[in-house]
């Protein structure tokens, strides 16, 4: 029976108390025998559709991502059929399905090193283990190279079309992963042998539970996210989708590399609307949520007549200056010839002084005589190639400034000036102690 025959507000009501009874860490097969008069009026397809609604009504993703673990229980023996087939070599979503196949292996490691790890009947193979272990850990932990692909390449197209909760969702899965992975290689490398074996039961439970969540994450890829976007995406935003995830990189070797004849298209640049055909090809849960709440693209326009081009974006002269201007430090821009052509205004503090009369001036006669040679011979060094940068420490006043000379050079590496980069570095040199209090691992 499908959720249009009975009372939505009931079931939302419903899927509530399942998350607070998997909150408090029940089992899943027991929640589906304990609601299972409920469950059989939900198919497995609106489970998303619900996280939807769960999000509008303000309930934390992280309780939701909870249920997540419902929904794939439910799904798994229908899924299991459905999988991509002819995906053109070295395309993006063959690339991303073969890292899958690789965190699919890392995962298998490490569930054998921890059963090894809980065989273990003396200390040294207690140590070994543990060895064995963290380096299949280190190995996961490539795993957020994969995600950010995800993340940063696909979501965007699918909330250009207006579904963004299965996005989030999504993310929140895979950031607990990370976040999980992260902790546990902490624990164990601040662990010192003899506390090894105390530490075993834990450790295994707590690897084992990162294995599995990284398994769980490749089958809703591979199954469900991965077969919407083939349905959605055309030519053009693979095209994209390709050429940035060059730079990005891969878990695995790339045999073979797709090509195309389509220009790359970026999320801005699309007007979409999900046809009918594209909707026979969604899989279930992404055509019953279309079905049921209907999407309203983002149409929003980045882009306006003033704006310039800047490779990564757009800014009109405005938002140019006043970005410059913002940031916490001060820069010198000299041409190819060493007139200075551009210096910014940090409204966090001021570095040396400066005014418009320097445009044009020669920038070693920016610097007091003494250090006019110095100044000429680094920019000399970072003009020809015989530095990368330099840097150099001073005072002015009570403040502790750190100054990069740094050449600025175009796509096809001329050299098109150098610039000078002011930096007050003064909290950070007098109290290290409180600025690695303020540190927090993202």
């Amino acid at each position: 029976m499908s959720t249009e025959n009975v009372d939505r507000r009931e079931i939302i009501e419903a899927l509530k108390n399942i998350l607070k009874e998997v909150h408090r860490g029940r089992d899943i097969e027991e929640i589906k025998r304990n609601f299972e008069n409920i469950l059989s009026k939900v198919s497995p397809h609106e489970i998303p559709l619900i996280e939807q609604q769960l999000v509008k009504e303000g309930i934390p993703l992280e309780e939701i991502l909870k249920l997540c673990d419902l929904h794939v229980a439910l799904f798994r023996e229908q899924l299991q059929p459905r999988e991509l087939k002819d995906i053109p070599k070295g395309h993006p979503l063959d690339i991303l399905m073969k890292e899958n196949d690789w965190i699919l292996k890392q995962s298998e490691a490490i569930e054998l090193y921890v059963s090894i790890l809980l065989k273990a009947e003396n200390e040294k193979q207690v140590e070994e283990g543990f060895f064995k272990l963290k380096d299949a850990l280190f190995e996961l932990s490539k795993i957020r190279l994969h995600y950010r692909k995800i993340q940063m390449l696909l979501f965007p197209y699918l909330e250009r079309r207006g579904i963004s909760a299965v996005p989030r969702v999504l993310w929140g899965r895979e950031d607990q992963v990370r976040i999980k992975l992260r902790g546990l290689l902490e624990s164990i490398q601040k662990a010192d042998k003899p506390s090894y074996r105390s530490m075993v039961n834990e450790v295994a439970e707590r690897a084992l539970e990162v294995a599995r969540e990284a398994s769980e994450l490749v089958f809703r890829e591979n199954k469900i996210l991965f077969p919407a976007l083939y349905a959605l995406l055309n030519e053009g935003e693979w095209a994209a989708i390709a050429e940035i995830s060059k730079n990005l990189g891969y878990l695995v070797s790339i045999e073979e590399e797709w090509r195309t004849d389509a220009k790359p298209v970026l999320p801005y640049e699309l007007e979409v609307k999900v046809n009918s055909e594209q909707m026979d090809r969604l899989p279930p849960e992404f055509r019953t949520m279309v079905a049921f709440h209907g999407i309203e693209p983002d149409t929003y326009k980045i882009t306006g007549k003033e704006d310039i081009d800047l490779n990564t974006g757009f800014l009109n002269i405005n938002e140019l200056t006043a970005v410059l201007n913002s940031l916490p430090l001060e820069i010198t821009f000299a041409d190819k010839n060493d007139r200075v052509r551009f210096f910014t205004q940090s409204f966090f503090h001021k570095g040396f002084v400066r005014t418009k009369t320097i445009i044009g001036r020669r920038l070693e006669y920016c610097h007091p005589p003494r250090l006019e040679s110095v100044v000429r011979k680094n920019v000399d060094d970072v003009k020809h190639g015989k530095a990368g940068y330099r840097e150099f420490w001073t005072r002015s006043g009570d403040r502790i400034i750190r100054v990069l000379l740094v050449p600025v050079k175009n796509e096809n590496n001329e050299y098109l000036g150098s610039l000078e980069i002011v930096e007050d570095l003064t909290e950070v040199v007098n109290n290290p102690e409180e600025v690695r209090r303020k540190i927090m691992v993202l």
